[in-house]
């Protein structure tokens, strides 16, 4: 996708309303693993004035891969719904249990949900706008591992089943408001 292309969405983003009741806008970034979702949430984050990036890694794990989303929903969701802060958990991935990080989140006018499952329907009523990413899996297991390393491949096969699941369950690409390619660049 073209840059002036992206441009146009930062300007329909900016045109939406946020959901009754809400003063923020949140838009969802969702797709596989390896699709290209944060490098979209950075840029749009920059492009919508340093808008703040919740990642659904956050509240994901290794341990509970799956039924994370109503903590995400009463801890993010819920009070931006009612225009409060936020304040949530993040999952420790190195496994150390002695580190515990907190996130908050600000009712801004704009928060970007990013990661794996963000568009799916528990978390619509919520959303202002929703992006899909697809990309090839060869491609998203490839940038899995530069990140990740070698080792990690049976980890990202499980992920990218995993994933398959969710897809042909929820039908994201089909809720959202735009699909993009993530073999495109996508910097805006």
């Amino acid at each position: 996708m073209k840059p002036d292309c992206l441009r146009d969405v930062v300007e329909t983003i900016k045109r939406r309303l946020p959901p009754e009741g809400m003063s923020t806008k949140v838009i969802a970034i969702d797709g596989p693993g390896g699709a290209g979702k944060s490098s979209l949430a950075e840029s749009l984050a920059q492009a919508l004035d340093g808008a703040q990036i919740v990642h659904t890694d956050d509240f994901a794990g290794p341990e509970n891969p799956r039924d994370w989303c109503s903590r995400l929903i009463e801890d993010v969701l819920a009070p931006l719904s009612r225009n409060n802060h936020g304040r949530y958990r993040r999952t420790n991935w190195t496994g150390d249990k002695s580190h515990v990080e907190w996130g908050e989140i600000a009712p801004t006018e704009f928060v970007l949900l990013e990661g794996v499952s963000a568009s799916r329907s528990a978390f619509r009523p919520f959303l202002s706008y929703s992006i899909w990413i697809e990309t090839p899996r060869e491609l998203r297991l490839d940038r899995g591992l530069e990140r990740d390393g070698e080792q990690a491949r049976d980890r990202w096969e499980q992920w990218m089943t995993e994933e398959d699941e969710y897809v042909e369950q929820e039908k994201p690409q089909q809720a959202v408001d735009l699909v993009l390619r993530g073999d495109q660049d996508l910097r805006i």
